[in-house]
């Protein structure tokens, strides 16, 4: 019997989930499908019955629905608990989900091709306080960075550093981003500013690394302005593969080629910007 995986989200037509995990389980001979599966806020519960009913064997959640899928699920580990969301559910033998965040170990993969095998004492901004946010701050906090969040609502960055870092990142407002940025070695934009167009301006780089975890039409302003500022730049599709890979993980205890997922996700993105 074909088995059911999937992406959970609203929007989620867009979703490369389907093309990197289908080639995955082709590649890996598995008989099942990963199909993406369009649910509105609110809904997730209802969604996760049905999916147990056809015994799933689990799905990825994003937006807007990462918080909802950590409280529905029985059990959870570590990382999701801490970080407050989960972006994978796994459905056990005994019917109950476990949740996890496989997005904190996306990003630090993806920063590996950047040249940061390690980010112990690096100095290192984080934009933004969102669900994105808080996988990458706890992971670079357990890597030993020296953090500093910077978010519109400074508030939700002082909670960010509270809760995550028990309060040993230096947090402020977005304003105050030259201040930070220029004597950092990574900054990493996971705000959605870059949905309307805009870019946060930059001072000149002597290649530090410019990431943004978004990617294709979205990210294209703000890293072709961080190129033009001598910055080094990373989009989100790697992180997007590598947390997918780590999902995969979780389901079969198989490592799936990352290299080739990306490779074909970059055509795609780039045939489409």
């Amino acid at each position: 019997m074909t088995r059911l995986l999937g992406v959970i989200g609203d929007p989620i037509a867009h979703s490369l989930s389907p093309l990197i995990h289908n080639a995955w389980l082709r590649d890996a001979g598995i008989d099942a499908t990963y199909e993406a599966m369009q649910v509105a806020e609110g809904d997730l519960p209802h969604a996760l019955n049905t999916l147990r009913d056809r015994a799933a064997i689990g799905v990825n959640i994003t937006l807007p629905h990462k918080h909802a899928a950590l409280i529905a699920a029985k059990q959870s580990s570590m990382d999701a608990a801490l970080i407050g969301a989960a972006n994978t559910l796994t459905l056990l033998g005994d019917g109950v989900w476990h949740a996890d965040n496989t997005d904190g170990l996306g990003f630090m993969a993806a920063l590996k091709p950047a040249g940061f095998n390690d980010v112990n004492g690096k100095k290192t901004t984080v934009l933004g306080a969102g669900g994105s946010a808080r996988a990458i701050v706890h992971a670079l906090h357990e890597g030993g960075a020296d953090l500093i969040i910077l978010n519109r609502t400074v508030s939700r960055a002082k909670d960010l550093s509270t809760e995550l870092t028990d309060g040993n990142a230096v947090y402020g407002s977005i304003d105050q981003l030259t201040e930070y940025t220029s004597e950092s070695a990574i900054v990493i934009n996971t705000a959605s500013f870059g949905h309307s167009g805009n870019h946060f301006d930059l001072e000149t780089s002597d290649g530090q690394l410019f990431f943004d975890i978004s990617y294709g039409k979205v990210a294209a302003p703000q890293l072709a302005h961080a190129a033009a500022q001598g910055w080094q730049t990373v989009d989100g599709l790697s992180m997007l593969v590598a947390q997918a890979a780590e999902s995969f993980n979780i389901w079969f205890g198989e490592r799936p080629n990352v290299e080739r997922a990306l490779e074909r996700c970059r055509k795609i993105v780039e045939a489409t910007t």
